[in-house]
C-alpha cells in the first residue's frame, strides 16, 4: 500500500465527526497534539498513561514505517473496510489524485464495480483539460504538439492534474496555442493511464460497449497508446467474432501495436493475433473458422496412414478406432455424467495432496467423454505440470488458451482443500503464461500484488 494512497484515504475520511471532546480547541491541519504535559495549555487535564510518540530513529532496523498515530500504515484490506463503512464516500468531492487512488485500490483488489465509480470520477475531473487539448491541437493543424519541457510548462511529478490543467487554460487564454496544447497533454499523461484502467474495469463488469467507448476516448488523445490499442482490439475480437467489419478493426489495432511498439512484450502476441484475425475474416467469422478447422482436421485424420510414427514416451496412448467408436457410441446416461463428475472431484482432491499420477489417471478417463470440460482440462494440465512431463507445456497451453477461468478456479479449489502453496504456484504460472487474461485483476489480488 503506497503512502500516497493512505494519505488520500485519510484526506477523504477527514470529514468524519471529530473524536475530540465538546469544546476542545480546533487542532490546525498538519499539527499533532503532544502528549507531554509541558506542551499543553494552562489548565489542560493531565495526560498520564499516554505513550510518548516514537521517533523514526528509535525504531529497530527493518521495522515498517510508522504513521503519525504511532501505528503501521493500514493494509489494503483494512483500508477497504474503512472505505466501505464510510457513508456517502462515493458522492463526496474529490481531486483527481484521490479519486484515481481509490479507483486503483478497488481495481487491484478485484472490486471492479466500485473501481468504475471512482475511476469515472477521476476521468471526469480531467475532462475540461481533455477538451482543451483537443481544441488546441486542432488549432495547431499539422504542426506537432511540443513537449512540456520545450513549452516551459514547469511541471513536476508532484504537480496535481487540476493545477496542470489550469496552467494550460491560462496559456490558451493568452493565445499560446502550442504551449496550451503541450501543457494540457502533459496533464493528461496520468489521466490516460487511469482512463485505460477505467475501461478495463468496465469490461470486467460486463460493460463491453462502454469499455469500447472508453478505449476510444483514450485513443482520440493518444492514437498510439499501447494499452488502449491492444485492449480495444482484443475486446472487438472477443465480443464481435461474427462481425467482419469489427474484426477488421481489431486486426488493424493489433497491427498498430506491433508497428508502433515493436520492442514491447506484446508485439509478438499482437502479430499472432493479427494473423488470427485475418484468418477469421477470410472464413467469414469465428464460427465459420472453427467449423472449417474441424472439417480440415477430420479430413487429415481420415487420410492419415494406418501406421503412425512412434509416440513420445509420455504421450497419451493412441486410441484405436474401436476405442474411439466405443466412446462415441456410449450412451450419455445421468449415471455416466455423475460418474465423470465424481472422477473430476476426486482428481482435484488428489491434486491438492500432490498425488499427480493418480489424479492424471482420473482425468484421462474423463476427457475422452468430455473433451470440452474445462475443469477436466485444467486438472489434467496441472497434473502433467506436477509430474514435469515433456508434454505438460502443450497441454497446459491448451487449457490456458481455451478456458483460463477454469484454470484460475482450480487454484481456488486447491486452496479450499488446503493446498495453498499449489494454488499460488498455479496462479503465478497462469499470470505468467496468460499476460492478457481478462480477469487478471482478480488473479493479482489472490497473489497479493
Amino acid at each position: 500500500m503506497t503512502l500516497s494512497l493512505a494519505l488520500a484515504t485519510a484526506a477523504l475520511l477527514s470529514a468524519e465527526p471529530s473524536t475530540l471532546p465538546p469544546g476542545h480547541p480546533v487542532i490546525p491541519p498538519g499539527t499533532q497534539a503532544s502528549p507531554a504535559t509541558s506542551g499543553m495549555p494552562e489548565g489542560h487535564p493531565p495526560t498520564e498513561g499516554v505513550a510518548p510518540s516514537i521517533q523514526p530513529e528509535q525504531l529497530p532496523p527493518g521495522h515498517p514505517p510508522m504513521s503519525g498515530t504511532g501505528r503501521a500504515p493500514p493494509s489494503a484490506e483494512e483500508l477497504l473496510k474503512q472505505l466501505d463503512s464510510t457513508e456517502g464516500l462515493a458522492g463526496r468531492e474529490k481531486t483527481f489524485e484521490i479519486a484515481a487512488s481509490l479507483g486503483r485500490l478497488y481495481y487491484v483488489n478485484g472490486r471492479n464495480a466500485d473501481a468504475v465509480t471512482y475511476l469515472q470520477q477521476a476521468v471526469e475531473r480531467a475532462k475540461p483539460t481533455r477538451t482543451l487539448f483537443l481544441a488546441q491541437r486542432k488549432k495547431l493543424g499539422k504542426a506537432a504538439v511540443p513537449t512540456a519541457e520545450a513549452a516551459g510548462c514547469g511541471f513536476t511529478v508532484n504537480t496535481p492534474v487540476e493545477d496542470m490543467g489550469a496552467a494550460a487554460q491560462e496559456r490558451a487564454r493568452k493565445g499560446d496555442t502550442a504551449g496550451a496544447a503541450a501543457c494540457a497533454r502533459a496533464a493528461l499523461t496520468p489521466v490516460l493511464e487511469v482512463a485505460v484502467m477505467h475501461a478495463n474495469a468496465l469490461y470486467l463488469s460486463n460493460e463491453g460497449a462502454k469499455a469500447l467507448a472508453a478505449y476510444d476516448d483514450v485513443l482520440e488523445v493518444e492514437p498510439r497508446h499501447e494499452d488502449a490499442l491492444y485492449a480495444r482490439a482484443a475486446l472487438l475480437f472477443e465480443t464481435k467474432g461474427e462481425d467482419v467489419a469489427a474484426l477488421k478493426e481489431a486486426g488493424k489495432g493489433f497491427e498498430a501495436v506491433a508497428a508502433a511498439h515493436p520492442d514491447s512484450y506484446r508485439a509478438p502476441m499482437a502479430k499472432r493475433m493479427a494473423a488470427l484475425v485475418e484468418e477469421t475474416v477470410k472464413a467469414g467469422g469465428r464460427k465459420q473458422l472453427l467449423a472449417s478447422r474441424a472439417e480440415d482436421r477430420r479430413i487429415r485424420l481420415s487420410q492419415a496412414p494406418a501406421a503412425a510414427a512412434p509416440s513420445a514416451p509420455d504421450a497419451p496412448r493412441p486410441l484405436s478406432q474401436e476405442m474411439v467408436d466405443a466412446v462415441k457410441n456410449t450412451e450419455r446416461t445421468p449415471e455416466l455424467e455423475q460418474g465423470l463428475a465424481k472422477l473430476v472431484e476426486e482428481g482435484e482432491a488428489l491434486l491438492a495432496k500432490g498425488q499427480y499420477q493418480e489424479a492424471l489417471a482420473n482425468y484421462t478417463r474423463v476427457v475422452p467423454f468430455q473433451p470440452e470440460n474445462g475443469r477436466a482440462k485444467a486438472g489434467m494440465a496441472w497434473a502433467l505440470v506436477g509430474l514435469e512431463r515433456p508434454m505438460a507445456a502443450r497441454v497446459w497451453g491448451v487449457a490456458v488458451q481455451s478456458d483460463p477461468l477454469s484454470v484460475e478456479k482450480l487454484g481456488d479449489t486447491l486452496k479450499a482443500k488446503g493446498d495453498e502453496k499449489g494454488a499460488k504456484a498455479l496462479w503465478e504460472k497462469l499470470a505468467t503464461d496468460a499476460p492478457d487474461y481478462p480477469n487478471k485483476a482478480s488473479l493479482q489480488a489472490k497473489l497479493g500484488k
